[in-house]
């Protein structure tokens, strides 16, 4: 009895964690991040209460930024169940996941939304490759993106297909809050990825035509109300103290969907793009009496940082068999670090295209000859005006020039110097289009599983 009593009290001491993450919410599509027309009261209030960073990346697009958020590494470093040329990847099972490392040391965890790391197709995917096969307990989500459809299932089985995309955000968060609710008394990490304002947009009728913002603004008006409801639970229930709650997107707005996308001003670019608008997103973390409100920090930090993080703080072993990329920022959370210098690497697809450490960013000349997507579909994803192709390597100074706009290569050769060292570091290390680097996991190749016949459980 005193050993359950005791292990019931530790385990009650162990923080739990939520992250939200929204698709293709651009970098400034918050109140708190300077949106003009959007309100968001709730998320607003949180980074009042918590720490809103300035400089957080996330990836270009959807696939490689779940897979760098659950495993802290860089794409090319992943290792995957498929040959690599899509670029939404299969990930591998011998990847570990925050949930795989959260798991030995007692957490109940759940993935609850889109998925998208088990095959880019809602029809076409590797079962074996779902969220129930990479630490969740419990799953309730859409295997990938809702450009035509979504299908939703319940760990293994299937609930609903073409599910209604406008109940979708409401639903998701109910599913959070029953969550919630069976394991006050556990430790427990919750994944919650949004669908939404990935388009095909959607919104209930309770938000339609409500936002100054336009039927965008009405789609993330509707998210705002319901972390709302998420962080209310979590006072309801006495969690609210003992709970790390983060909001970031996955990747810059998709520009192609006009104004139907979202924004990234003053940023440059868009998803799809190594400019800052297609990487930096919004982060907001908070966790009462942990982090301090108020606060904002600018420091280089992106979510390959988050499950050494969160590793550290819940007391949990980090693998030991392979490189991770990220880096535990938790004293930066926790107001205890105020510098870090650290290079961030820029991948679009396979192609390694920039690295920034501090207030400098450089971009690599491009390959006009590539027959990579990166140039044969993305381009078309941002304006003109930004489709550029760099015949030497460009430098911005991102603290006098976030929209980089002023090339300052020439003045500066030193600095080149030093990152093009970062870059060719990157190149062997992590790799570079089809050359994958020395420590990066192998490529898979198992069998690509089919389930065309899907069928609800009755």
């Amino acid at each position: 009895m005193l050993c359950l009593i005791t292990n019931t009290i530790l385990n009650a001491q162990k923080p739990n964690f939520i992250i939200i993450f929204t698709d293709d919410q651009g970098y400034s599509d918050l109140g708190c991040f300077g949106s003009p027309d959007i309100k968001m009261p709730n998320i607003d209030k949180m980074a009042a209460e918590g720490m809103k960073f300035t400089s957080f990346y996330a990836q270009t697009v959807c696939g490689p930024s779940r897979a760098v958020l659950l495993t802290g590494s860089y794409p090319l470093r992943n290792a995957r169940n498929d040959n690599g040329n899509a670029p939404h990847p299969k990930l591998s099972l011998s990847e570990i996941t925050i949930a795989e490392v959260l798991k030995p040391i007692g957490y109940q965890t759940g993935m609850i939304g889109k998925w998208d790391l088990a095959g880019h197709h809602h029809e076409k995917f590797n079962p074996d490759l779902l969220p129930f096969h990479q630490g969740f307990d419990y799953s309730f989500f859409t295997p990938t993106s809702n450009d035509a459809k979504v299908h939703l299932l319940r760990n293994k089985d299937v609930v609903e297909l073409n599910a209604d995309m406008s109940t979708l955000t409401e639903r998701y968060t109910d599913e959070a809050l029953g969550f919630i609710e069976r394991n006050t008394e556990k430790s427990f990490f919750l994944y919650l990825a949004h669908t939404m304002p990935h388009t095909l947009l959607a919104v209930s009728d309770k938000f339609k035509g409500k936002s100054e913002g336009g039927f965008y603004g009405d789609v993330i008006e509707e998210i705002d109300d319901n972390v709302g409801r998420i962080l209310k639970k979590l006072k309801e229930t006495g969690l609210d103290e003992n709970t790390y709650v983060i909001f970031a997107s996955d990747n810059g707005p998709w520009w192609i969907r006009g104004e139907n996308a979202g924004h990234s001003v003053p940023l440059r670019g868009a998803k799809t793009s190594a400019w800052e608008g297609g990487l930096r997103v919004p982060f907001i973390i908070r966790a009462p009496g942990k982090v301090a409100a108020g606060k904002t920090s600018d420091l280089v930090t992106a979510t390959i940082d988050l499950l050494p993080t969160i590793a550290k703080i819940a007391g949990a072993e980090m693998p030991t068999d392979r490189v991770l990329d990220g880096l535990d920022i938790s004293a930066v959370f926790h107001g205890t670090l105020k510098e870090l210098e650290r290079p961030y690497f820029y991948y679009q697809h396979k192609e390694l295209r920039a690295v920034r450490m501090g207030k400098w960013k450089l971009h690599l000349p491009h390959d006009p000859n590539s027959k990579s997507i990166a140039f044969r579909k993305w381009p078309i994803h941002i304006a003109s005006k930004d489709r550029v192709l760099f015949s030497k390597m460009m430098l911005y100074n991102l603290d006098d020039d976030i929209g980089e706009t002023h090339d300052v290569s020439d003045k500066y050769p030193e600095i080149v110097e030093q990152l093009s060292k970062q870059l060719e570091w990157a190149k062997k290390d992590i790799g570079d289009e089809n050359k994958r680097g020395i420590n990066a996991r192998p490529l898979g190749n198992e069998p690509y599983f089919t389930t065309n016949n899907l069928i609800p459980s009755k």
